[in-house]
């Protein structure tokens, strides 16, 4: 699809990282924006950044894991702006702990944001995009996506969810004739606060928390700019799997050369990353 004036685009999780460097380069485009976050005081700064661009930006406090409060955001946005033409899935957290650090009420947590607020954007914004001529939706999901980072089993488990359902979304918009194309997001390290905001699991150890915000920060090369330029250009190319960054390409080929044995390579080279 192309993005212009005429593109209404929605995109949560917009104050900070990557959702708030795609307002801007959607604003860039000239296209009109519906912002949310949970965070109301930094989602302003986001729309004051994509408004001095001249284009018509709303905000909206949202939690994408509420439900009832997404239907609402959905109604506010055909409001404000008639309907939408483009839905990125965006908001995210994280959580690091192994599978027997992490408790229950963790991993409900962290699913209920990650996947929920994914398929609550698809299932609530659906009927409108189905309104429009062309429209894309395009979901977040990582480079956990694609392998089984040890140390990060819910994250991991959450954004293999998002990938799975959005391929199976975008065969089903396919089979049905649907104007809507549908795109995966895989990014690899991007230097956003993720990881220094992370919740640490219930029995993980403030230790290997640390050292996890350390090898994050060390091993993130792509900026969130570079990020959405990356994932701008994607949509553009109606492109249906989006790597972002040269590490998820070289680990995306890693495991697809080695689709069951790909931690016999990585695992020692992660070894050594978090040894120095």
């Amino acid at each position: 699809m192309q993005i212009d004036h005429s593109t209404i685009a929605v995109v949560t999780g917009a104050a900070s990282g990557i959702g708030r460097a795609l307002a801007v380069r959607l604003a860039q485009a000239g296209a009109r924006l519906a912002i949310s976050d949970v965070n109301a005081e930094a989602l302003a700064e986001t729309a004051r950044l994509a408004g001095a661009l001249g284009v018509p930006v709303t905000t909206h406090q949202v939690d994408v894991a509420d439900r009832e409060r997404m239907a609402a955001f959905v109604q506010e946005v055909v409001a404000a702006h008639g309907g939408t033409h483009l839905l990125i899935n965006n908001a995210g957290v994280a959580l690091t702990g192994n599978a027997d650090e992490l408790s229950l009420e963790d991993i409900e947590w962290l699913m209920s944001i990650n996947f929920w607020g994914v398929v609550h954007g698809v299932k609530l914004f659906l009927p409108v995009l189905q309104q429009q001529s062309a429209a894309h939706i395009v979901n977040i999901s990582s480079i956990f996506g694609i392998i089984g980072m040890p140390g990060h089993t819910a994250y991991v488990a959450s954004k293999f969810a998002v990938r799975g359902y959005t391929e199976a979304l975008r065969h089903e918009m396919l089979m049905a004739g649907s104007p809507i194309r549908v795109s995966v997001v895989h990014p690899g390290g991007v230097k956003t606060a993720i990881a220094r905001s992370a919740k640490p699991g219930a029995g993980a150890p403030s230790k290997s928390r640390e050292t996890e915000i350390r090898n994050f920060e060390q091993a993130a090369r792509t900026t969130p700019e570079a990020a959405a330029e990356r994932i701008v250009r994607g949509i553009l190319r109606n492109e249906d799997r989006i790597l972002v960054g040269p590490d998820a390409w070289a680990l995306e080929r890693i495991q697809r050369w080695f689709p069951v044995r790909y931690w016999r390579l990585l695992g020692p080279l992660f070894e050594r990353m978090t040894k120095e």
